[in-house]
This record gives structure tokens, sequence and C-alpha cells, in this order.
């Protein structure tokens, strides 16, 4: 009798999830509210990516220029007032100002708005991993590239970054796993990513669990799959050295 109970309510347990996972996922096509969402947040994220490189590449080359050189002084005044800003400030402050204020008349999309305020926001991470890079190559190699008629631009380029890159680069693939995770908050500015999806499935439903660990989940998948091909690149450069 009481293997019946337990067999019973087994049932029961397993009849009330697919009538959860029914109301949550399928009904009225709510999947494709996280699939949406899903596309949100990764066109914010590439778009981040790619203007958060740029400007990292652009203030490490000045701030370490200058490090060298004791050049481009007002130059590195103002990387060190943005990244002193920028790092000091929450991020969310940061989106709030760009999509309200910066942009507050403006009719760009938010999903555009979201991705360069990320965008300037990882800048400054970037900055300082690729600085910390560029300085931690020795001043012999600067010298010889100098020495076999390059200019700075051109051992920067052919000489100093490719190994800088290689030695950073699991920092900025630590950057670029924060930077999918941060972009979570753009609902604040009104944009339906995968976070906020699960929220509205949630005021429909009143169900938090499952939209929310389907959410988490695709964020997981997302991170293992950028992992996985990071990993992969980083093993290619170093057979490349041997």
């Amino acid at each position: 009798m009481e293997g019946f109970t337990m067999i019973y309510g087994a049932l029961l347990a397993s009849n009330s999830f697919a009538d959860r996972f029914y109301q949550n996922f399928i009904e009225d096509n709510r999947w494709l509210m996280l699939l949406n969402g899903l596309k949100v947040t990764v066109i914010v994220t590439l778009e981040a990516l790619l203007i958060g490189i740029i400007i990292g590449f652009i203030v490490a080359i000045i701030r370490s220029y200058h490090d060298k050189t004791g050049k481009f002084t007002i130059l590195n005044a103002v990387c060190k007032v943005y990244l002193t800003v920028i790092r000091g400030t929450p991020s969310m402050i940061q989106i709030l100002i760009m999509y309200l204020v910066v942009f507050g008349s403006s009719s760009l999309n938010s999903i555009i708005i979201g991705g360069i305020a990320f965008g300037i926001n990882s800048g400054a991470y970037v900055a300082e991993i690729v600085r910390s890079g560029i300085m931690s190559i020795p001043e012999g190699q600067t010298e010889a590239g100098r020495s076999l008629g390059l200019s700075y631009a051109q051992t920067m380029r052919l000489i100093i970054m490719p190994q800088a890159f290689k030695n950073v680069l699991p920092a900025l693939v630590n950057e670029m796993i924060v930077l999918i995770k941060e972009t979570a908050i753009i609902g604040y500015i009104g944009e339906q990513d995968l976070t906020k999806a699960a929220m509205v499935i949630q005021s429909r439903t009143f169900d938090a669990l499952l939209p929310l660990l389907a959410a988490a989940v695709i964020y997981l998948a997302l991170i293992c799959l950028l992992t996985f091909f990071m990993n992969k690149l980083e093993r290619r450069l170093r057979n490349n050295e041997r």
C-alpha cells in the first residue's frame, strides 16, 4: 500500500510538472519570448564586445605608450578619467544615463543604446587587461622591432600585440563572460532580453521557477559555448608557438 502511494504521488508530481511546463513555454507560444530575448541578448553582447575591444585597445595603447615614453600626456589624462569614472560607477546607472540623458531625445533603438553603454563600460576593463599584457612584454622586444626599422605602430602591431593578446586571453574571456551576464539589466531601458522575457512569462503564469531556470540554463549554455571556442583558440595559439 505504501509503495502504491509513492508511485501515485510521483505520477501526480510528474503531471503537475508537465502542466507547469506547458503553461510556461507551450501555451501561447511563450517559448518564443525566450527565443526573442536570447536574440536581443546576443545582439547587445556582440555589439558591446566590438565597441569594448576597440575602445579598450585604443586606451591601452595610449596609456602604455605614455608609460614608456612620457608622451601623450593629455590623452593619457583623459583615459585615466574615463577609467576612473566607468569603473567607479554602477553599470546600471551608466546605461540609464545613456538612455535617458545622452540619447534621451534621439530615435536610436534601445538595443543600440544598450550595446553602446555596455561597450563603453567593458572598454574600461578591457583597456586595463590589455595594458597589463603590453607592459608584461620585455622592453627588448620593442627595441628589437625598432632596430629592424619598424615604426612604433608597426612594432606594436607585429611584435608586441600578438604576444600581449596571448598573455591576456584568459582575462579577456572572463570579461566577456561578465559582459554576457551584465546585459541582463537592459530590461531597465525597456528592452526585452532573456531575463526580461523570463520575468514576463512569470508575470503571466505566476510561476517563477521554470522561466527563471530556463533563462539561467540558456545563459549557462552561452557561456559554456564561448568558453569552449576561446579555449580552442588559446590552444591553437599555443601550438603555433611551438
